[in-house]
C-alpha cells in the first residue's frame, strides 16, 4: 500500500495543470492520497474536481469568512479502490469523519469522547476551517491534516494554533488508549528540528510549536514515529516547501513541514520483541518526490528572479512525501461511508419525493398537449388563399383522428368537454394558419405555410409588413432617378447586374408603378452607372488619401509615446540602485504587512533567495526607495 500526502495550493490548479483529476491521481500511483489546501468552497464541489473513476473522496471544506476569506484551506482524501461497494480492501474506508471534534456530523453533532473539557464554541471554531478529514482503514486510523499558518507577531493565530493542536493531541490520546493505529498526513506548518530548516537560528528549536512537536515524538517519549526521519536520520536539505515570492526553491533554499507520523503496534501476533513497531515491520520506504517540484534540476539557471512576477514556476511550492506500506491483510467487507463525495447533494442531486414526480408527469403531459395543439401541420396548394388553408387544417385533423394520433385526447365524442376543446383547437389552428397566411414566402410558383403557434405566427407577419419591400417600390424609385435631378447620389444608385432581370419584367406591372413614362429608358441607366462610377471613383481616392493620413499620425503619435516611454525607462534606471553583492540592478517591492512600514516602497537584490555560502543567490541588499523628510 502507497499513501502519499500532498499540499496542492489549490486543487483546481492542480487539476488543470495536469488535463484532469484522474491524471492528476494516476500520477501518483498510489492508493491513498492526501490533498491539503484545496481553496474550495463546498458549493464548489463539482463533478469534475471530486470523482474520478476507480477512486472515491472524502472533503472538508471553509465554513467561516473570518476576516474576508473563504476557501482559502480545505482538505480531502482519495482512495484508490476496485469497487465502491463491498470489497474487503483496505483503501476504501470503513468509516469517515469531516473534522476531529465531532461537530460537524450531519447526524448527532456530538463532541467525540476525551474532548468534554472543550467548549462547543470552542471546538466548532477550530473545525470550521476545513483543515481535518478521518478515514478509518480497519488496520489503523488516517488523519489528513492542514495545519494552521500564524506569524510570529500574529497573537489571535498564534493562539489558535495552540488550541487546534492541543484538542488534535487530546483526540489522538483517546484513540490509542483504546488500542488503535494513528497515521497523520498532511501539511502540518511546523519544521520540527533545525536540520529541517535551511537558515535554523540559535532560538530556532525554542519555538513553542517545535516543542510540541518533537514532544509527540517516540524519540522524546511521545507515541509517533516521524517515518521520514526514522528511515533517513542524517539527510539534509530534504525540504518540502519553498517561499514562492523569492526563487528560493531554484536553490533548494527551504524547509520541511510536511510529514507522514504513525503511532501504535505493529500487525504482527506477536508482540514480545522490542524491535517490534510499524516502522521498522512494515513501512518499506518513505521519501520525498522531487519531481513534483516546480523547479526541476535539469532547468537552466536563471539567478534574475525580478520580484516573482514575471518568472512564474507552474505547480505547487510544495512537493508531495509519500510512504509505501508491505504485509497489510484485507480487512472485512464493508461499504463506502457516506461522508464520501458521490453521496454529496451537489453531485447526486436531490432525491425525490413520489409526489413531485406525479406533479411532473402531469405538468409535462399538459405542456406536451398544448404545444401539440399550437403545432398541427396545415397544408396549402398552390393558390394559398385564407379559406383554403382553412379546409386544409380541418383536413389535417380529420386525418390525424382517423390515423389514431388524437383518439382519446381530441377525438371522443362521449366527452363533451374533450368536443370542446377539439373545437377550441380547430379554431386556434384556423387563426394560426390565417396569420401564417400572411407570412407566406413566394418562391417560384409554390408557397409554404409556417406551422408556428398563433403568437409566433402575428409576430412574423408583423415584421414582414414593415421590412419587406414589395415589387412595385424598386419601379418607385427608378421613376424618381429618371424625374428628379436634385436627388442624393444615393438615390440614383442601381443594381447594373439586377437591370437585366428588371427589363425583362412583365409589361402589365411596370405601366402601374409609372404616372409619366410607359417605359424605363436603358440608356438614362447606363449613363447614371458611369457617371456614378466617376463619382465612387474620386470619393475612394479621398478616403485613400484619408487613411495614409491617419496612418501617418498614428505612426507619429506611436514613435513620440515610444521615445517617451525610453526616456521613464533610463530615468528610472538611474535611480534604481546597484546591489552590493553582484553589481546589478535591484528589484522595488512594497511592504504589504500592516505597520508603520505599510506601503513603504524599497529595493532589494534581484537574485532567488539561497544560502548565504552561494555567492549566486540573493545577496541580501536592502534599500528603502526613499527616505521621510525631516521634520523641522
Amino acid at each position: 500500500m502507497k499513501i502519499v500526502t500532498y499540499n496542492v495550493n489549490g486543487l483546481r490548479q492542480r487539476v488543470s495543470q495536469f488535463g484532469s483529476l484522474r491524471n492528476l491521481l494516476d500520477s501518483f500511483d498510489a492508493d491513498i492520497i492526501c490533498f491539503q489546501e484545496t481553496k474550495l468552497r463546498r458549493q464548489e464541489l463539482k463533478s469534475d474536481l471530486v470523482m474520478a473513476d476507480g477512486y472515491e473522496s472524502f472533503f472538508s471544506c471553509t465554513r467561516t469568512s473570518d476576516k474576508g476569506r473563504t476557501g482559502y484551506s480545505g482538505v480531502a482524501t482519495f482512495c484508490r479502490v476496485k469497487s465502491a461497494f463491498p470489497s474487503t480492501e483496505v483503501a476504501l474506508p470503513v468509516a469517515a469523519e469531516e473534522g476531529f471534534t465531532g461537530l460537524l456530523e450531519t447526524s448527532g453533532s456530538k463532541i467525540m469522547e476525551g474532548l468534554e473539557d472543550f467548549s462547543k464554541d470552542e471546538l466548532l471554531k477550530i473545525d470550521s476551517e476545513g483543515r481535518c478529514v478521518i478515514t478509518d482503514h480497519g488496520h489503523f486510523i488516517l488523519f489528513n491534516v492542514y495545519g494552521p499558518r500564524a506569524d510570529s507577531e500574529d497573537t489571535v493565530r498564534i493562539q489558535f494554533k495552540l488550541q487546534f493542536f492541543h484538542v488534535l493531541q487530546k483526540r489522538w490520546e483517546f484513540l490509542l488508549c483504546q488500542g488503535r493505529r494513528i497515521f497523520v498526513a498532511g501539511d502540518l506548518n511546523i519544521a520540527p528540528a533545525a536540520i529541517d530548516r535551511c537558515d535554523a537560528g540559535p532560538d530556532f528549536a525554542k519555538n513553542e510549536f517545535r516543542i510540541w512537536f518533537r514532544s509527540m515524538l517516540v524519540e522524546s517519549g511521545g507515541s509517533f514515529f516521524d517515518v521520514f526521519r526514522s528511515k533517513h536520520p542524517e539527510r539534509r536539505e530534504a525540504y518540502t516547501c519553498w517561499p514562492s515570492n523569492t526563487g528560493a526553491e531554484q536553490f533548494n533554499y527551504g524547509t520541511r513541514i510536511d510529514h507522514i507520523l504513525c503511532a501504535g503496534p505493529c500487525l504482527h501476533q506477536k508482540h514480545d520483541l522490542q524491535s517490534h513497531n510499524f516502522v521498522t515491520c512494515h513501512v518499506n520506504e518513505c521519501d520525498i518526490l522531487v519531481d513534483y517540484k516546480r523547479w526541476k534540476p535539469g532547468n537552466a539557471p536563471s539567478y534574475r528572479w525580478k520580484g516573482g512576477m514575471s518568472t512564474r514556476l507552474e505547480g505547487s511550492d510544495h512537493a508531495p512525501v509519500y510512504m509505501c506500506l508491505g504485509e497489510v491483510p484485507e480487512i472485512p467487507q464493508h461499504s463506502t461511508p457516506s461522508l464520501a463525495s458521490r453521496y454529496l447533494p451537489i453531485i447526486r442531486g436531490v432525491q425525490q419525493t413520489l409526489v413531485s414526480v406525479l406533479m411532473k408527469r402531469e405538468v409535462a403531459k399538459q405542456g406536451k398537449s398544448c404545444k401539440f395543439s399550437g403545432s398541427l401541420p396545415a397544408e396549402s396548394d398552390s393558390t394559398g388563399d385564407t379559406e383554403d388553408c382553412s379546409e386544409n387544417v380541418d383536413r389535417s385533423l380529420n386525418n390525424y383522428c382517423d390515423s389514431g394520433i388524437l383518439q382519446g385526447v381530441y377525438c371522443s365524442s362521449s366527452n363533451q368537454e374533450s368536443e370542446g376543446e377539439f373545437t377550441k383547437t380547430i379554431e386556434n389552428c384556423r387563426d394560426s394558419a390565417n396569420v401564417a397566411s400572411h407570412s407566406t414566402i413566394t418562391q417560384g410558383s409554390s408557397k409554404h405555410i409556417s406551422p408556428f403557434p398563433v403568437d409566433r405566427a402575428r409576430k412574423k407577419a408583423k415584421k414582414s409588413q414593415v421590412g419587406q419591400l414589395s415589387l412595385k417600390s424598386f419601379f418607385h424609385k427608378r421613376s424618381n432617378v429618371s424625374h428628379d435631378d436634385n436627388n442624393s447620389i444615393t438615390d440614383t444608385s442601381l443594381n447594373v447586374n439586377n437591370s437585366v432581370t428588371d427589363t425583362s419584367l412583365s409589361q402589365e406591372e411596370v405601366p402601374e408603378s409609372h404616372h409619366h413614362s410607359n417605359k424605363i429608358p436603358v440608356t438614362d441607366h447606363s449613363c447614371s452607372v458611369h457617371e456614378l462610377h466617376g463619382v465612387n471613383s474620386s470619393v475612394c481616392s479621398c478616403d485613400q488619401d484619408e487613411k495614409k493620413g491617419k496612418r501617418f499620425l498614428d505612426k507619429e503619435r506611436n514613435n513620440v509615446a515610444l521615445l517617451e516611454w525610453r526616456r521613464i525607462q533610463q530615468l528610472m534606471e538611474t535611480s534604481i540602485p546597484l546591489c552590493k553583492g553582484h553589481k546589478e540592478p535591484c528589484v522595488a517591492r512594497v511592504v504589504k504587512k500592516p505597520g508603520p512600514t505599510f506601503g513603504r516602497r524599497f529595493f532589494v537584490c534581484a537574485r532567488a533567495e539561497g544560502p548565504a555560502s552561494n555567492p549566486e543567490a540573493n545577496c541580501g541588499y536592502f534599500k528603502w526607495a526613499f527616505s521621510k523628510s525631516k521634520q523641522k
